[in-house]
């Protein structure tokens, strides 16, 4: 077994290790570029909860009045409307900021209409025209009206600008009428996700809170205390995430239909519709550039963020992130699980589907604790340990996997066909169906050794054995990377098989299979070389090549089987085997296979054979090389002569076969075949054959 797989569980848990503690490390260093990015991630998984998870149920009786364009551009009033109409005539008078005598004339008309309370986000702090008018407003409904305040942050010290004192008495910050509307964005990436109630001048001057500092109150904060709701305040001085309500909760009215006749009759119900209601006077409109990079959108108008302020305060909305520590242990758990699946799931189907399973689970589980109890449960870098290490550990897995398939392929390669073994591996379904017993056309080769009885019985055993495994390892490799089946080895005779396992098409497997046997031919050549050069004696060849039809499947007994091919197409492929000593030749082929290879070698007829167990005579040939292979043009020259000298010997035309193959003996006096055929010629042409006569070789022995 290979060390990899016999450490197994320590790998793995290294590799669990590993990522679990660059995730669990990147919480202590937040501004490493890749262990801290998962942490990084997590805010943007929390943004798409808030997003998508459940939102603040609006209160239905906040109404937001907007200084919108309609309002800075206002539509063209006749006389007879502007007649009359204070507040409009001091609204179209100038550009805004208009008189603060409008914001008297307004908290009037609101209140007039039972408005419960109003708050006004704008700025009063240089003096201007109508302030006396105003601040008599603001004492007159003292405890109904709420007006802003802004810290401005400079280099050196903070300045909380206020009402000025015209409007409202010093010290402004302590009047419960003056509340400050900033909000702190994270330092990341600038977006508000959580509201301050309260705050000290130590926090504005960057120190932690302490005793008997100056504490200054929100905007929302005020407005609650004065609706009832003062315990509903956080006043921690700490900052409190929120669950926003949903993006258009709270859509601007413009605020000139107060001052319209037309339009606070049509739309309002003459002041009715501002019955007990919290109103919101603030700029809505985009060239004032009010707006907040909230989670639900980069655009959100600033003063709808005073009203999420006091949603979410009146519902106990706020969200809470998970404990550190208890984020850390999160992470090694993660860590665990991952091991544990790979461990101990050891099916990577199963491993998968279990890391699906709890992911989705955990995600799932994210989702609810945030709808139903507002926790932020850590989800990013859990799943980030979790997915890493078992990702990586399933990588691991499958490269033992891949290490112990190359090890049993190598190992069944040297025992079976090497397009077997990969064939069972790859395809095992169609594979051991096509064991069961089908007819297919394949091509197969028989060869055998010739001289070798002689050689084993003079040979040392050991030199014999290491002699006969070199030509057997040579041949094999040649019928490989021909694309052959090696079916068996029978002593020192190999049985191969072209078309068995996967075809290529009748032809193209005999062509590879014939080319095959050339390689062999060249192979054996080289061998004999080496071996006589060693002083050993050099082995002869016969190889016989068929093609037919004949049943593939496992041939054997429950105890051992041996998957093979059987017909009359593999009995004649091992007759024309034998044939190549009574020809001389070193490879037959049957006529079925050279009618599918003519156009890739050239043949040289050899015979007319009836082989035993046969009825049926069968023309056989011999290769002689592989067109487009360097050979002796004279020699094909001299083949056309003996093929014609053969043709005319069957056609009982004796004494012209006699005269052509003694031309082609003149060239190549040492061809068996050529002599042969010489030979018979000779004696048919004294003693011509019967009529029966046909030019078959009828052979009863095999």
């Amino acid at each position: 077994m290979h060390w990899s797989g016999r450490a197994r569980l320590l790998v793995l848990t290294l590799i669990c290790l590993f990522w679990t503690g660059l995730i669990f490390f990147g919480y202590f260093f937040p501004s490493a570029p890749f262990i801290s990015a998962p942490w990084r991630a997590e805010q943007s998984f929390e943004d798409l909860l808030r997003r998508e998870g459940r939102k603040t149920m609006p209160p239905r009786d906040f109404v937001f009045l907007g200084i919108d364009q309609s309002t800075l551009e206002l539509p063209p009033f006749t006389p007879e409307e502007l007649a009359g109409n204070q507040a409009l005539q001091l609204m179209t008078e100038r550009p805004f900021p208009w008189s603060r005598e409008v914001w008297a004339l307004l908290l009037d008309k609101l209140f007039a209409a039972g408005a419960r309370l109003v708050m006004i986000d704008l700025l009063f702090n240089p003096p201007n025209d109508g302030d006396p008018a105003f601040h008599a407003a603001l004492d007159r409904y003292r405890d109904k009206v709420v007006v802003s305040a802004n810290f401005d942050f400079g280099e050196n010290r903070v300045q909380m600008i206020t009402p000025n004192n015209v409007l409202i008495p010093p010290p402004q910050s302590r009047d419960d009428r003056v509340g400050y509307v900033n909000f702190w964005p994270d330092a990341i990436d600038g977006k508000t996700r959580a509201v301050t109630y309260t705050v000290t001048d130590r926090q504005l001057a960057g120190s932690p809170p302490g005793q008997g500092e100056e504490i200054y109150e929100s905007l929302s904060a005020r407005a609650l205390e004065k609706t009832g709701h003062a315990n509903d305040v956080p006043h921690d001085f700490h900052g409190h995430m929120i669950r926003f309500t949903a993006p258009d909760a709270f859509e601007p009215r413009p605020l000139y239909e107060v001052f319209d006749p037309k339009l606070w009759h049509a739309n309002y119900g003459d002041g009715a519709f501002f019955k007990d209601k919290i109103v919101m006077v603030a700029p809505s409109a985009q060239v004032l550039h009010d707006i907040v990079d909230t989670p639900m959108s980069p655009n959100t108008l600033g003063p709808t963020m005073h009203f999420q302020a006091m949603a979410a305060a009146l519902g106990h909305e706020f969200l809470r992130p998970t404990p550190p520590t208890i984020g850390l242990l999160l992470v090694c758990a993660a860590g665990l699980v991952a091991w544990l699946l790979v461990a101990f799931v050891r099916l990577p189907v199963l491993c998968l589907g279990g890391l699906a399973g709890i992911t989705v689970g955990y995600l799932v589980t994210a989702r609810l604790v945030y709808d139903n109890a507002g926790l932020l449960l850590l989800t990013v870098p859990v799943l980030s340990a979790l997915v890493l290490s078992e990702s990586f550990s399933l990588g691991f897995e499958y490269f033992l996997e891949r290490l112990e398939k190359l090890r049993t392929r190598r190992t069944l390669e040297r025992y079976v066909s090497k397009n077997l073994v990969k064939e069972v591996l790859e395809n095992p379904d169609s594979y051991y169906s096509s064991l069961r017993g089908v007819r297919v056309p394949v091509t197969i080769l028989f060869a055998d050794l010739i001289g070798f009885t002689t050689l084993s019985e003079k040979a040392d055993p050991e030199v014999l054995v290491t002699q006969l495994n070199e030509y057997l390892s040579r041949m094999t490799s040649v019928i490989f990377s021909n694309g052959g089946t090696l079916d068996k080895f029978i002593g020192d005779a190999i049985m191969a098989v072209w078309g068995n396992v996967r075809s290529l098409g009748t032809a193209q497997d005999a062509k590879s299979c014939v080319h095959a046997a050339l390689g062999m031919r060249r192979e054996l050549s080289q061998l004999n070389k080496g071996w006589r050069e060693q002083g050993r004696m050099g082995l002869g060849m016969g190889v016989g090549v068929n093609h037919g039809e004949v049943i593939v499947g496992n041939i054997g007994s429950h105890e051992r089987m041996d998957p093979t091919v059987i017909g009359d197409a593999v009995n004649l492929a091992s007759r024309l085997e034998g044939l190549t000593r009574t020809y001389g030749v070193d490879i037959l082929v049957g006529a079925s296979t050279a009618e599918l290879i003519r156009d890739e070698v050239h043949l040289r007829s050899v015979a007319r054979v009836q082989v035993k167990g046969k009825t049926k005579p069968v023309d056989v040939f011999t290769l002689v090389c592989a067109r487009g292979e360097e050979t002796d043009p004279e020699s094909l020259k001299w083949l056309e002569t003996y093929e014609e000298a053969l043709e005319k010997f069957r056609t009982r035309d004796f004494t012209n076969a006699k005269i052509l193959f003694s031309r082609f003996l003149e060239f190549y006096p040492d061809d068996l075949l050529a002599k042969m055929y010489l030979d018979h010629a000779l004696e048919y042409e004294q003693h011509p054959p019967d009529e029966a006569w046909n030019a078959v070789e009828v052979f009863k022995k095999k």
